[in-house]
């Protein structure tokens, strides 16, 4: 048998070399190659697997298949994967350390646990860390079976003996198979290890959840490969010093991507957030410039945020620019704008801008919001707070029609807004309903003469 020999492995792409090199030669990426051992023996062995040769088929011959979902009980949770878990299917749920991803999982299992058996692998707890953690939550464990393990034949040897209803793995990157002569977490452990849980997924029908971690650069730890094989990928983002959670899918092959869920982090656990709007609106300062609402589209909800901005002169040669929520770039696009239109001279100034609640905004419609916000913080004047702007910004100042005016104004009456700015084509012909003004905005010197009469 011949000795095992070293590779390095992108894990980006999956390329191998045979030496160490800084960039990937197959997708460019940087630092990407991690060194791995490698059999021959064992690797022609757990590749070649014997099957039943299939030919194939016309469309139009292929039986209609059913998408049976599993409604886990959590209303933010079915909403961003399309409705509830679909049977056979395999979800990577990601997020960074404490961020509640093993929260909302034995949260899942006490709502699923009353209809169905779940299995339930943790290689990173102990049982009675995660006994500790249900009754935190008020899960009773009826229907929930703990399996500590970090053995991939183990845990399908157990799988094969329990047959559960849904299977969590916490997390794959402490799962390893002994086919594979590398430590747990690398490249290949990661890869062989969720390939031997979805084929289980697709040939049993059950449904998988698979917990991963994130890297520095806040992608998901370990090979490309991995999010291409699941069929839902989900991002549990927030911030660890605020109290509010945001579940995004990132892809689902069931359902929309632009679904968001948002849940509040308890004493008992994460509750959900049926009203964002209000959420965010709460704790809205008033008589302080700088602050304007807008309302986003997250898939089908409209979403009403905070969006404030400060605005200070500074002698230092380099303005300082933050962007907490906003795409730092756009940030920068917007400023030349109000720089070049209006004469408005924020070079010479330092810029911060955030959205309040930790949420993120690409919506293009907010370019308005975000425009209102630092005229009025440079020229420390108060936006009325029953007033809404919405409309996308263009280098030649003009604002442009966005989607869905007439779901988002009605979004913001709804809240108690009584001035809505919008760009002036989505108001050309209709008439505003009893007590809302509709104000036009026509170009970015319509934002500033809005302004000027507060």
């Amino acid at each position: 048998m011949k000795s095992p020999k070293k590779i390095f492995v992108c894990s980006e792409c999956d390329a191998q070399t045979p030496k160490w090199l800084g960039r990937c030669p197959e997708c460019g990426a940087w630092n990407s190659l991690m060194e791995e051992t490698y059999t021959a023996s064992a690797s022609a062995a757990a590749t070649v697997t014997p099957r039943v040769a299939e030919h194939a088929a016309p469309l139009t011959d292929t039986e209609d298949a059913d998408c049976v979902r599993t409604v886990t009980g959590i209303g933010e949770l079915d909403r961003v994967l399309g409705g509830g878990l679909v049977d056979g299917s395999v979800v990577l749920l990601a997020g960074e350390p404490g961020i509640g991803k093993s929260t909302l999982l034995m949260q899942l299992c006490g709502a699923l646990g009353m209809d169905g058996k779940i299995l339930y692998v943790s290689g990173e707890e102990s049982r009675p860390q995660l006994k500790i953690r249900a009754k935190r939550l008020g899960t009773s464990g009826e229907g929930i079976l703990l399996l500590t393990e970090t053995d991939l034949d183990t845990i399908l040897t157990e799988y094969e003996r329990v047959k559960p209803d849904i299977l969590i793995v916490d997390s794959i990157q402490t799962i390893y198979s002994q086919r594979a002569n590398s430590a747990p977490g690398s490249i290949t452990q990661v890869r062989e290890c969720a390939a031997a849980l979805m084929q289980r997924a697709k040939a049993d029908g059950v449904s998988v959840i698979i917990v991963g971690h994130v890297n520095k650069e806040g992608g998901i730890a370990g090979p490309k490969v991995l999010e291409h094989m699941v069929d839902a990928v989900l991002y549990f983002e927030g911030d660890r010093s605020q109290s509010y959670r945001i579940i995004r899918a990132a892809k689902n092959r069931y359902g929309s991507t632009n679904e968001i869920g948002v849940f509040e982090m308890c004493d008992s656990g994460l509750r959900e957030v049926e009203n964002p709007s209000a959420m965010l609106l709460s704790e809205r300062p008033t008589n302080v410039s700088g602050s304007c609402a807008v309302c986003i589209l997250e898939g089908t909800r409209p979403i009403i945020a905070e969006i404030q901005a400060l605005v200070t002169p500074t002698n230092a040669q380099n303005p300082r620019r933050t962007a907490n929520g906003i795409d730092y770039n756009r940030m920068f696009l917007l400023l030349a704008v109000l720089e070049k239109r209006l004469g408005l001279r924020f070079s010479s100034c330092d810029v911060y801008l955030n959205v309040i609640g930790g949420l993120r905004i690409d919506d293009p419609g907010a370019d308005a919001a975000v425009a209102l916000a630092l005229i009025s913080s440079m020229r420390d004047i108060v936006i009325p707070p029953d007033l809404i702007a919405m409309g996308e910004i263009g280098l030649a100042g003009e604002f442009r029609t966005i989607s869905s005016a007439d779901q988002r104004a009605a979004e913001a009456a709804r809240l108690g807004f009584t001035k809505i700015a919008l760009p002036k084509r989505c108001i050309d012909g209709k008439i505003a309903a009893g007590g809302i003004d509709l104000v036009p905005l026509g170009g970015i010197y319509d934002a500033l003469t809005l302004l000027a009469k507060q």
